[in-house]
């Protein structure tokens, strides 16, 4: 499936057929300008590279969790460049996760070489420029809905985090300087200023949102 789409009508959302994992690949390898995320409906998500400042802030909390998770000991972790098959059949890459080492070995080993179809225990997703919230929290309903414990949306410009746990409502934050984990992810501990405001001695804020 080639086609061109103008950046100026991106994100986009298109429908495609059912795909298998090395059709996935060998779409999204043909256009390497582009992120694609597919969901059980098979709504094709076509996404631009994101502005340099959300990879600025992305490197901060998988730092915080990569650092967490050594020292935890029981998993492991990876960035928005890894793709998740979920068993719904969506196919998603979340920009922070953490996934349970005893899930990992019950794959066999040419499945550890490919997309995992698993669900990772713990996700964080920071909403960049392109993402739409509606879009993005649809998201993070299908992470829970398919067995992350707890998913944390973060919108550094509006300063707020959405955190998502299994049969309950999204619990809304704003204007916190930290964060900490819960249940199996009790003792991670992530720090927000620096999200925030990740540039030190830049006003890295929109002017929408900026304080007077």
């Amino acid at each position: 499936m080639a086609f061109l789409i103008d950046e100026a009508f991106l994100p986009a959302t298109l429908t495609a057929s059912p795909m298998t994992d090395d059709e996935f690949a060998e779409f999204c390898a043909a256009h390497p300008d582009l992120s694609f995320e597919m969901t059980s409906r098979n709504d094709l998500i076509v996404m631009p590279p994101n502005y340099t400042l959300t990879g600025v802030r992305n490197r901060m909390i998988i730092a915080r969790l990569d650092a967490w998770a050594e020292v935890d000991g029981r998993g492991t972790t990876g960035d928005s460049s890894t793709g998740f098959v979920l068993p719904d059949g969506s196919r998603l890459s979340p920009d922070a996760w953490w996934i349970d080492l005893r899930k990992v070995a019950s794959l066999d080993p040419a499945e550890v070489q490919r997309y995992w179809h698993l669900c990772p225990d713990f996700v964080v997703e920071l909403k960049s420029h392109w993402d739409r919230l509606p879009t993005l929290r649809e998201k993070m309903g299908t992470w829970i809905a398919n067995g992350a414990e707890l998913a944390w949306l973060i919108d550094a410009e509006a300063r707020t985090v959405e955190i998502y746990r299994s049969g309950q409502a999204p619990e809304v934050r704003k204007d916190i300087g930290f964060i900490d984990g819960e249940g199996p992810f009790a003792d991670f501990h992530l720090p927000l200023e620096s999200i925030w405001n990740p540039l030190p001695g830049k006003d890295v804020q929109s002017p929408v949102t900026r304080k007077h």
